[in-house]
């Protein structure tokens, strides 16, 4: 066979795969989309497709050789096996492409015999491919072989193993074990088996499992173990007598399962044996135990909370319960002063001496955790009175109790009262109702409190917001707004207030007030007064307005060690002057260092705050005296005389205090001004500065709260 000749007049190019790249490019496009149609190919089509370019140049290249390179033809197909084209018309659809693409190939064209040497490659294109494709399945079926090979061998030595285990549990086991026929009849029986019925393994043998069984328990374990059998039950697990060689029964546990063939069909059973005679005493103690105080013995929260609901439900119907919810006063006091082991002493005299009060009554007596206790009566005809029941648990826990024998410990509590709740309550809602109700006593400084449904509902609902304020304040519905601080006489602006509100969606807008309580019951004072602070000085600063800002801080604000470098640093921060920043500290929160003449965090964190240039306010004022102990420029009349202004007794009291305040050289300010009436009545008082809904406007563009 001659070499490839152009055809013509003058020599023409040899046939060049780089100048049919383009037309080589769209084959194997071709070819890939339709290949792909004939077998599971584990490439992407991209991959797919640059293989199929460089094998159709491969083949484009063959064609030109002279002789046809059918070796690299051969190759070309067993590529094809390599990349699994592999399906029941892969080559069929392969060569089909390939033998129109190339003979239509314009660089071929003038190659002599060019559909002589198209099917010669093709041809060794299939042989190729015929060949891997042979070599490969061999590969394969040698493989599995060997995997057969291995399974076989490794199902032998698993089965060794098996049996192995099998036998060793069964010997070594501390259950019984009893391997049986499908009738009971005993095939085998370890030594503890033997141990527990007090006979021995060949003694057991002999007999069936129904004759180790008590006879009053005989009929109910055959039909248990024919519905395991039968396949109604998966696995057998049941509480059953057995009788010993001595006739004595004992409790024991039968757990049964069925031995089944290959085939599934059941062969033998496999039964294990516990004997409950110790554990049934050690799972009434542990029992005893999980539901009752280790401490005092008295039920704990657990089993008073799964009492409730019969106690309730067996109640008399016209007189109901009555549920006492107590918690010690002072309790941590009591642990930390005289430790740990004394207090304990004092919760087991709290508890009998419950015991005592509720003694002739139907009640069920608990501790609920720590210093709190609960008591639930099921009131008769003759069961006293709340009040009465109330007055007798006071006395009997004010007697001393000598816990070292020398100290003797009385101690008080406070009281939640729920009488004749509804008899559908549920446990978790009567005891959320005590809890709720002894808080309202504690808050308000009562010995104790009966339960309200109205107050109730206005605790949960204020819970609910509280809970609730942490969230509303990331999602920014917690705003920061201003007051302006108006003088008394001409009503120039002489500063702003910072306050809270927040935008609730349901509720509507919440005052400040409101914000600074919620916020005090979830921890949150801390950390949104000190937003507060720097967000309003960030604000003021901002909108250019040249006036002092008044931030009232909580009592945990004024009390916090961090306080005086959080101010340095929100001065740093805005730029604001020392003098322009005026913190309000509660005088409750100074109350306890005048009265133990200490300097406490609060005041001390005020009196560092006057060395670097920082005018604090006393807000709540009502004593002179704290004029002359600490150093400030100014003080906030107390609301509750601001409420009750009009007074004979307090109207006078007011014009002295701003006298005083007068006096010491400091301005007096008075808040929630309503009217212009009012706000007269304040300069007449001699009063210097005013904020409240009178004074509305702000300067600035600053949001009025």
């Amino acid at each position: 066979m001659t070499a490839p000749q152009a055809r013509g007049d003058g020599p023409r190019k040899k046939p060049s795969a780089e100048r049919a790249a383009r037309r080589l490019g769209t084959l194997a496009r071709k070819w890939s989309y339709l290949i792909s149609t004939t077998a599971y190919l584990p490439h992407t089509p991209d991959e797919i497709e640059r293989e199929l370019a460089a094998l159709a140049g491969r083949l484009f290249d063959a064609v030109v050789s002279d002789p046809p390179d059918l070796g690299a033809a051969a190759a070309a197909g067993g590529r094809l096996v390599e990349l699994r084209c592999v399906g029941g018309e892969s080559l069929r659809r392969s060569l089909e492409v390939l033998a129109k693409g190339l003979l239509r190939e314009p660089e071929l064209r003038g190659v002599d015999g060019l559909a002589e040497r198209v099917v010669l490659v093709l041809g060794a294109l299939s042989s190729g491919y015929g060949e891997m494709l042979r070599e490969d399945i061999e590969k394969r079926q040698e493989g599995l072989s060997r995997a057969l090979l291995n399974v076989e061998q490794e199902t032998r030595q698993k089965q060794i193993i098996t049996r192995a285990q099998f036998e060793e549990v069964f010997a070594g086991s501390a259950s019984g074990v009893a391997l049986t026929e499908l009738d009971g009849r005993v095939l085998r029986a370890n030594a503890a088996l033997a141990k527990t019925l007090n006979r021995t393994p060949a003694e057991i043998a002999a007999m069936t499992l129904f004759d180790l069984v008590h006879p009053e328990d005989v009929e109910q374990l055959r039909e248990s173990y024919h519905e395991l059998v039968a396949g109604r039950l998966h696995r057998l697990r049941a509480g059953r007598r057995l009788v010993g060689k001595d006739g004595e029964p004992m409790w024991a546990t039968f757990a049964a399962s069925v031995i089944r063939d290959a085939a599934g069909t059941p062969r033998q059973l496999l039964t294990i044996v516990d004997d409950d005679t110790e554990v049934s005493l050690l799972q009434r103690r542990l029992s005893h135990q999980a539901l009752h105080d280790v401490l005092t013995g008295l039920p704990n929260r657990q089993f008073f909370g799964t009492r409730l609901e019969t106690l309730l439900r067996d109640a008399d119907p016209a007189r109901g319960v009555t549920l006492f919810h107590l918690d010690l006063d002072g309790f941590s006091q009591i642990n930390g002063g005289l430790g740990q082991e004394l207090g304990d002493r004092v919760l087991r005299g709290v508890a009998a001496k419950l015991k005592t009060v509720f003694e002739a009554e139907k009640a069920l007596v608990a501790r609920l955790g720590g210093d709190e206790f609960g008591v639930l009566v099921q009131n008769t005809a003759d069961t006293p009175g709340v009040v009465t029941l109330v007055r007798r648990i006071t006395r009997e826990l004010a007697e001393p109790e000598y816990v070292d024998g020398q100290r003797g410990v009385a101690v008080s509590a406070g009281i939640g009262v729920v009488h004749r709740p509804p008899r559908d309550i549920t446990p978790a809602e009567l005891l959320r109702a005590s809890d709720l109700t002894l808080r309202r006593a504690q808050r308000t400084g009562h010995q104790w409190g009966l339960f309200d449904r109205e107050l109730d509902r206005r605790d949960r609902h204020d819970f609910g917001l509280a809970a609730s304020m942490a969230g509303a304040w990331e999602n920014g519905e917690v705003e920061v707004g201003f007051r302006a601080l108006v003088s008394a006489t001409g009503g120039a602006l002489e500063g702003v207030e910072a306050r809270l509100r927040w935008a609730h969606p349901a509720e509507g807008v919440l005052s400040h007030e409101t914000c600074v309580r919620l916020a005090a019951e979830t921890g949150l004072a801390l950390p949104l007064g000190t937003w507060l602070l720097r967000t309003a000085a960030e604000r003021l600063a901002a909108s250019g307005i040249g006036v002092p800002l008044v931030v009232e801080l909580t009592a945990q604000q004024a009390a916090d060690p961090e306080l005086v470098g959080e101010i340095r640093g929100v001065l740093g921060d805005t730029g604001l002057a020392p003098d322009r920043l005026r913190p309000g500290f509660p005088a409750p929160a100074l109350t306890a260092t005048a009265s133990t003449g200490e300097i406490g965090d609060a005041a001390d964190n005020l009196k560092v705050l006057a060395e670097i240039g920082v005018r604090a306010e006393i807000h709540g004022f009502g004593d002179v005296t704290r004029l002359a102990e600490f150093p400030v420029h100014a003080v906030r009349i107390a609301a509750n005389l601001v409420a009750r202004r009009e007074h004979p007794l307090v109207t006078g009291t007011l014009s002295a205090l701003i006298d005083a305040a007068h006096a010491a050289g400091a301005s007096v300010s008075v808040a929630g001004v309503a009217s212009a009436e009012q706000a007269v009545w304040w300069q007449d008082r001699g009063a210097d500065l005013l904020s409240g809904p009178a004074f509305p406007e702000l300067p600035g563009g600053l949001p009025y709260c």
